[in-house]
């Protein structure tokens, strides 16, 4: 399929490119930027006037629930939801049922994935059989299947010494692990330690359980020369920690969710179990260092952690409630905001969506992908187009996701996506401007 995307703003964060000007896109691939050739004969045109053309965005944290939770989301759902958010490349957890430790269980949903011609899906492979904690999965094999790194996704894993020979293990074929700090015994409890969780008499989870275990890692780091991806940072002390690593040359990135940083634990209310999440919202200082660190670069990329859950895992009370909220949709929306309370600008805003999550996956894949998340000739034409203008109101009954829950119900956001490119062929449409 031949496209032209006409006199549209393009922005490239990955190049610094940001200019007025047309866009070629033929057989899944951008054929020219700004210099059109004279015979291309496009098979669809796309009046972007008013809109930003940017590279498709690419979501590192994002449960597609199959197989094993139908219930909450099916892949059609919730790669319907991808696109209508501009995500066109996303990264799914192993904690499906069964776990995802097996090549035959890669190899089935890559392909059930890529039937439907939508976002390209990255899984990570379990980093323990069935996440037990106990034996190290066949890491090579399920790379072969297509994993592109390897997590306990939100079981911490107790045992320093199967974590150390996990390490030596990825470190001795280069590749990633993907940890969620969190120290067992300290995470247990449903809301963040402070005065409002006593309050309400809900069990915390002090910002300890992430420290202690932020240490244990870049100890064993230094020990074995590992690569890992850390998901979902939630506090100032831990973005500090993630600070001092870096500057002593750890191979480390890091995410976080757009809960953690636009919520707070004030917004739990009274038992609002939409606000029931993983990490738990802490105070206000940590979502300012968050953000402060999202700005600077100490944190890489920002992330939806989309997690659908049904309704009857969210009608219970608070502690009992299944924790997790829909955010593929919300993605582009809440970055933009971010970026215009922060002062950070439209262009820092997209690098946390594009350039940014891709370099820590190109750090995985090599040039397997090596121009994702960014717009460039020849490369993959994977293309969202939104109107950054435009506002809209999140109302949960008109998200495209199965879940319906999310704790941004009722924001106005700005940013409407009006077509994503996938691949090279158009994945969503909306160009109603209202």
């Amino acid at each position: 399929m031949k496209i032209l995307i006409k006199n549209g703003r393009v922005i490239d964060p990955a190049s610094n490119f940001d200019e007025v000007c047309d866009v070629a896109v033929a057989a899944g691939r951008i054929v020219s930027i700004r210099k059109i050739a004279p015979g291309f004969a496009p098979s669809k045109v796309i009046d972007a006037t008013g809109c930003i053309v940017a590279p498709g965005l690419v979501d590192l944290a994002a449960r597609l629930r199959e197989p094993g939770h139908e219930h909450e989301g099916m892949l059609e759902s919730e790669m319907a939801a991808a696109v209508a958010g501009g995500v066109t490349s996303l990264v799914c957890p192993p904690d499906t049922d069964p776990v995802l430790d097996e090549p035959g269980l890669v190899e089935m949903l890559k392909f059930r994935a890529e039937k439907l011609h939508q976002a390209r899906v990255f899984p990570l492979g379990a980093l323990t059989r069935n996440l037990q904690g106990e034996i190290l999965t066949e890491m090579v094999e399920l790379t072969e299947a297509g994993c592109v790194g390897f997590s306990q996704a939100e079981v911490p894993l107790v045992s320093t010494q199967v974590m150390q020979r996990a390490l030596q293990y990825a470190a001795t074929y280069g590749y990633t692990v993907w940890l969620r700090p969190q120290e067992l015994y300290l995470g247990q409890g449903v809301a963040a330690s402070g005065p409002l969780a006593t309050r309400l008499g809900l069990s915390g989870v002090p910002v300890a359980a992430e420290t202690i275990a932020l240490h244990t890692i870049f100890e064993l780091m230094k020990a074995t020369g590992a690569r890992v991806h850390l998901c979902r940072l939630s506090s100032a002390a831990g973005v500090e920690l993630v600070r001092q690593a870096k500057e002593q040359g750890l191979a480390l990135s890091c995410d976080v969710s757009i809960n953690s940083l636009h919520l707070t634990d004030v917004d739990i209310g009274y038992f609002d179990s939409r606000m029931r999440l993983n990490p738990p919202l802490r105070q206000q200082r940590d979502r300012d260092a968050l953000r402060d660190g999202l700005a600077d670069g100490t944190i890489d990329a920002l992330v939806s952690d989309h997690t659908p859950v049904d309704e009857d895992a969210k009608t219970l009370p608070f502690a009992e409630a299944e924790p997790g909220a829909t955010g593929l949709e919300l993605l582009l929306g809440l970055a933009l905001k971010w970026g215009q309370e922060s002062g950070t600008g439209l262009t820092r805003a997209l690098a946390v969506l594009t350039s940014e999550p891709a370099r820590v996956l190109g750090a995985t894949l090599g040039t397997l992908q090596a121009s994702a998340g960014q717009l460039v000739e020849g490369g993959i034409a994977d293309i969202c187009v939104f109107d950054a203008q435009a506002e809209w109101t999140v109302e949960a009954a008109a998200l495209r996701s199965q879940g319906k829950h999310t704790p941004f119900s009722g924001y106005e956001l700005p940013g409407r996506v009006r077509c994503t490119i996938a691949a090279g062929q158009i994945a969503f449409e909306a160009w109603n401007r209202a």
